[in-house]
């Protein structure tokens, strides 16, 4: 089998966004191209294998000592560094290359950071942007999961090969999904800590104008690691929104997930909260790719055309927003989520990444 370097910040699946990518991409790659996946953890780590995937903790000499084929980079630059400045990862990356025969591709799940001038992101913004630039210019391929990202690839270096693929579900990619099993008024917030956080925050205004055909009886939240404030607030959601049932599970198997998925109709996702809304960006969430992987209508929390893939518009688009509200009709809701089920096959599956990556690598 041709050996791939993958170097993420921390072990894959560990309930980490860019680790469960890197991990989905692995198994892809190595059951349908003949790519057998090593792991190199920016963390320190004890664990010495992810399923069949070898482990080696810390970018150190023992990565570099090794024989690879080509390298894939998973480039979140917080993730490796606290103020998103990873110099000494740029640093290590620069010494790799030079002794790695094949392609070098990096995979942009962050840039840098845009903020106000009494935000950290503002006056780092220079010093993450020349590291983002450096990694630009090892790779001899970029991939991203938004037009954004490769715009502002493309601003630094416009020759530069970049390829669009958004980003896959962490929560299993069943292979059909029934509407029959599907209840109309089950709904579901699902994704990491955070994400989890702002969107029950402002399901407490949303939940104001949901139609009411499908005013939720139950509302599933999965994912992310045990907190406190999410405890507390899904508490207060069972006290402020009526007739409704909460169920939290953190943690969770990507099967368990799945299964829950599987059932619920719809979706609350607040991506952006108060910041920018950038188009087409909604492509980086897992949590929205999840919902589509499994027939679940997924409701936004902003307004927008549909974005498109290779001229492939997004085939439904809901929302809540303090303006207005968008929602399939109730005999078009199971139809809706058959239609997110197959553009995600077209375009966002673990098959349809990992013969991005094969064609990048060939």
């Amino acid at each position: 089998m041709t050996m791939l370097l993958q170097i993420v910040p921390q072990v894959p699946g560990s309930f980490d966004g860019v680790g469960d990518y890197a991990l989905g991409l692995a198994r892809a790659l190595a059951a349908e191209h003949g790519y057998r996946t090593v792991f190199a953890i920016a963390k320190p780590t004890e664990i010495t294998a992810r399923e069949q995937f070898p482990v080696i903790s810390g970018l150190n000499s023992a990565v570099q000592s090794a024989s690879y084929d080509h390298v894939v980079l998973h480039y979140a630059n917080y993730g490796y560094q606290p103020r998103g400045l990873p110099f000494q990862l740029r640093d290590f990356a620069r010494q790799l290359r030079k002794k790695i025969r094949g392609r070098w591709i990096t995979t942009f799940h962050e840039l840098y950071a845009f903020g106000p001038p009494w935000k950290s992101a503002f006056w780092l913004y220079p010093f993450q942007a020349r590291i983002a630039h450096d990694m630009i210019d090892l790779s001899d391929v970029c991939f991203v999961s938004s037009d954004t990202i490769e715009t502002a690839i493309h601003a630094h270096d416009r020759a530069k090969f970049v390829r669009l693929v958004p980003v896959m579900s962490n929560f299993g990619e069943p292979a059909k999904v029934s509407s029959d099993i599907k209840l109309l008024r089950r709904w579901i917030i699902c994704g990491g800590t955070q994400l989890i956080l702002r969107s029950l925050r402002s399901f407490l205004t949303a939940h104001r104008m949901i139609p009411k055909p499908f005013l939720p009886e139950q509302l599933d939240i999965v994912g992310g690691r045990e907190d406190d404030a999410v405890r507390a607030l899904v508490q207060t959601v069972e006290r402020t929104v009526p007739n409704i049932s909460c169920h939290y599970s953190p943690e969770v198997t990507a099967s368990t997930a799945s299964d829950i998925l599987r059932v619920c109709s719809f979706a609350w996702i607040d991506y952006f909260g108060k910041g920018k809304v950038w188009p087409g960006m909604i492509f980086k969430s897992g949590s929205f790719d999840a919902c589509c992987a499994h027939g679940v209508v997924p409701i936004l929390s902003h307004e927008q055309a549909p974005p498109a893939l290779d001229g492939d518009p997004f085939p439904a688009w809901s929302f809540i927003t303090p303006r207005a509200a968008r929602f399939p009709e109730p005999e078009q809701v199971g139809s809706t989520g058959q239609k997110l089920h197959v553009w995600y096959h077209r375009h966002a599956s673990a098959a349809c990444a990992a013969r991005a990556y094969a064609e990048a690598l060939a």
